[in-house]
Order: structure tokens, then sequence, then C-alpha cells
């Protein structure tokens, strides 16, 4: 069946959902490289040593969710507002611009000393180098905002012309804080204690707010298209989740403030506040169920369907279950910066942001390219992918948190705690675990590439029961 977009500046999405599935692919690569230098320190050495295979692996992963979000915006605010994109051209232009920065400073990274290339790049002129996840060049840094600041105004000045929904007003706000919580990026002052608050300002108030809200909008978005229940239904859900969730991540931002020099009091608000932050993600989980048992229709996309649940349901366990569990501050004393940090962060980013990326990605491309849903063999590949990548997922968090404990227990908590390396030479079986889980993770990404390359007859929608689909009403949809 042929499907087209209902607005063709659409499109310009797709460039971004490829460019993003791109990285994906480089950054669990570089992934691989790290996990094995775990087990085999002098792996690579010294062509790409362990901090410059970090670096490349978290700035991939914050660009390719970059690019994921951009393209689900170009995708879903004109769909929402019932309107072509303001200027496609400038999003083809900010795109190019965005990609060459971003394969530059991969490049940078990969062939210049990290030092020499902070010389090259000025950041004698305004030091903003050198912190964890924010190590890209003054030039990558004002570049990211030049972009940013294009794609924002493209995107409003498409929201102001057309109608304005709860979905993309709460995806309006969740860009327009993640662009402006990047700005503290620049801010680098001599004095430590204030350096990390300001840090935590960008990377907290990223992944445990602001972005939230984009995972919110995005989230509601594919359950409105692919379950036909009624508007006003997803919207209360959706209000109600944003709220708790800007309440817990904002004040939940204290659970970084314990030991870096703040008073005391924060150690009874980060621990409140975090505790609570899990509330939202379970509300996410009980939503996306229950949307899909009210469905008024099986649409053709299950694979999209079953991404959406899925985001639901690994986001709680990771952001919620995995975060609560090293949250409180008196478990944190223990537990801070070890392998139980790294279990949680993977599984956070996986569930909450990675899935909700590839669920816009399985709905809308499909779409792009003339149907309404892949071949039956394509999404079955396609689900497959979901449970390989996820059990893989699952495989090196449960690894990484044995790490965890046992590096607590001999390195921390025993009353003859050991060095540091010598703890490290006694968790190769779970660094082993946790390199494999990787492997099968990157097999379960390239099955999920190769599902977009599946030919066959698209599926059909039919109504829950069998039958015709019940026919949604336009103004709802």
């Amino acid at each position: 069946m042929i499907k087209t977009l209902k607005f063709q500046s659409q499109a310009v999405a797709k460039p971004y959902f490829m460019a993003a599935l791109l990285l994906f692919v480089g950054q669990i690569v570089f992934g691989l490289a790290m996990g094995l230098q775990y087990i085999v320190g002098d792996f690579l050495f010294p062509a790409i040593p362990f901090n410059v295979a970090r670096m490349v692996h978290t700035n991939l992963l914050i660009v390719w969710l970059l690019f994921g979000f951009m393209g689900s915006a170009y995708y879903l605010v004109p769909e929402e507002a019932e309107t072509e994109l303001y200027s496609p051209k400038l999003a083809w232009v900010l795109f190019w611009v965005f990609l060459v920065a971003g394969a530059l400073t991969v490049v940078g990274y990969l062939t210049v000393p990290y030092a020499k290339l902070a010389e090259m790049t000025g950041n004698d002129l305004l030091q903003t180098m050198g912190r964890e996840f924010l190590e890209q060049p003054l030039p990558t840094k004002v570049g990211i905002v030049i972009v940013a600041l294009g794609f924002l105004f493209n995107i409003t000045m498409t929201l102001l012309k057309g109608r304005k929904t709860s979905i993309s007003l709460v995806l309006h706000i969740g860009l327009w804080g993640l662009a402006l919580m990047f700005l503290f990026s620049f801010v680098n002052p001599h004095n430590l204690v204030r350096d990390k608050m300001y840090w935590w300002f960008v990377v907290h108030l990223w992944v445990e707010g602001v972005w939230e809200l984009i995972l919110g909008a995005l989230l509601a978005f594919v359950l409105i298209k692919t379950t036909g229940v009624d508007r006003e239904v997803i919207d209360k859900w959706l209000y109600v989740i944003i709220a708790f969730s800007l309440m817990t991540g904002i004040l939940g931002t204290g659970h970084h403030f314990y030991f870096i020099g703040l008073p005391g009091y924060w150690h009874w608000i980060g621990s409140v506040f975090s505790a609570l932050e899990p509330i939202p993600f379970f509300m996410m989980t009980v939503f996306a169920f229950n949307m899909v048992q009210r469905r008024r229709r099986e649409h053709p996309n299950q694979a999209a369907v079953l991404w959406a649940v899925g985001t639901s349901v690994m986001g709680f366990l990771g952001a919620g279950l995995w975060g609560f569990i090293h949250t409180l501050s008196s478990v944190n004393y223990y537990t801070h910066g070890t392998q139980i940090t790294a279990a949680h962060g993977h599984l956070a980013f996986y569930g909450a942001y990675v899935l909700v990326v590839i669920t816009m990605i399985s709905y809308a491309m499909p779409l792009m390219r003339g149907r309404e849903a892949n071949s039956q063999r394509a999404q079955s590949v396609e689900m497959w992918s979901f449970w390989i990548m996820t059990i893989a997922m699952g495989t090196m968090v449960l690894a990484l948190t044995g790490a965890g404990i046992l590096q607590v227990w001999l390195q921390r908590y025993s009353t003859s705690p050991q060095p540091f390396m010598t703890v490290q030479d006694q968790l190769h079986f779970f660094y082993w675990l946790r390199l494999w889980g990787g492997v099968g993770f990157l097999a379960g990404l390239v099955m999920y590439v190769i599902s977009f390359f599946i030919g066959g007859e698209p599926r059909t929608a039919a109504s829950v029961g069998g039958g015709n689909a019940r026919a949604v009403p336009a103004q709802r949809a």
C-alpha cells in the first residue's frame, strides 16, 4: 500500500535518522574497544588509548541522540502543527554543518593529543575543555550552539504558524531547555565546587530534566498514531508525567552535590527527590501499557509499538530502578564512581533515550519511504533486533552491577580495603561478560539497520479482533 507523508517537508528527517544510526554503530564499536581495554590494557595502544576511546564513545552517544531528537522534531512538528516546516533548506544546511563539525571533532580526538587539540582550538581564550561529556573543542561548542539556534528557530516558526498541541509544546519546551542548559558548558570557573555544579547543570538537567520532556512527547506521539487512543486521554497522562519529571529531576540534581563541597542539606534534598525520580518512569510504563490495551486499531507497524512499550519498561528499569539502587547519600558514599554507576548509566540511556529515538525512526522511516509499515519479514527481523539488543544490554548491566558490588566490597567497604588495580584484576570475569554482551548488542543493532533493506509486501492494518481498522477522528489523531 502506497502511503505518502502528510507534509513533504517531513522528509528532511530522513538524513538525520540515517546519520543517527551510522553514529550509533560507531559509538558501539568504540565501546567494544573500551571493553576490551578493560581486560587487555594495551589493546590499540598507543594509537587509541583508553581516554581517547572513551571520549569518542561518549561524544558519539550525545551527538547521535541529538541527531535523533532533531530528526524526530522535524517529522513530528509539521504533522502536529498541520503545516509545512518553516524552512526545509535551513534544516538541510544545519544537517551538514552538524555532521561535518562532529566528524572533524572525532578526527581531532583520534589524531591529535588532547592537550595539543586544546591549544590549537583556542582553549586558552575561553577554557571549556577537559570535562567529561563536554570535551568538545571551543569551535565545536560554538558550532553546536549555532546549529541549535537555527534548529530551534525553524521549529519555533513552524509551531507559531500552525496548530498548537500539548505534544508539540512539551517537545518545544524540552528542546529549548536542552539548548539553554548547554550554555553552562561555556562556564568553567576555577573554583572546583562551582565548576562541578555548572557541569551537572548540563549533564543532569539534560538527562534527568529536559530530555524527559522530549522523551514524553515523542512517546505520546507514536502511541497516538499507533493505537488510535483519543488525544485528550494521552494529553492528561503526558501532563502528569512531565510535572513529576520536572519536580523530581530538578531537585534531584542534589544527589550530585553530596560530596563536592556544598552544604549538608543537599544530602536530604538529593536523597528524597532522587528517590522519587522512578515515579514518572513507572507512570510512563503504566501509560504505555494502558494505551496499547485501549487501542482502537491494530496498527500495521507492530515493530514501532514494541519499541514504544520497550522504551517505557526499560526506561523505568534503567533510569528508575537502577538509579534508585544507589541514589541515597548513605549508599552513594560507597558506590559513587564504581561500576554500579556505569550499570545505571548504560541501562538508563538505552531505556529512556536510545529506545525512544529508535521508536521514532521505526515509525517514521517507512512513511518517508512511501509505506505505512515495513513488510512482515522486515518487522520480524526488527523485533528480533529489539530482543537481542535488550537481552545483550541486560547482560552488560548485570555484569557491571556484579562488578560494582564486588568493587565496593573489596575496595571501599571492607575492613582491609584493597588497592584499585588489585580489585580491577579480580573483576575480569564480569568484564568478559560485559564484552560479550556488547558484541551481542552490536549484532542486534546491525540486524536493526539490515531490516530497512528487507523487501516484501507491507503489512496492512486490521481492527482489534479482525476486520477493517476503525477510523480515528482526524481532529484527535
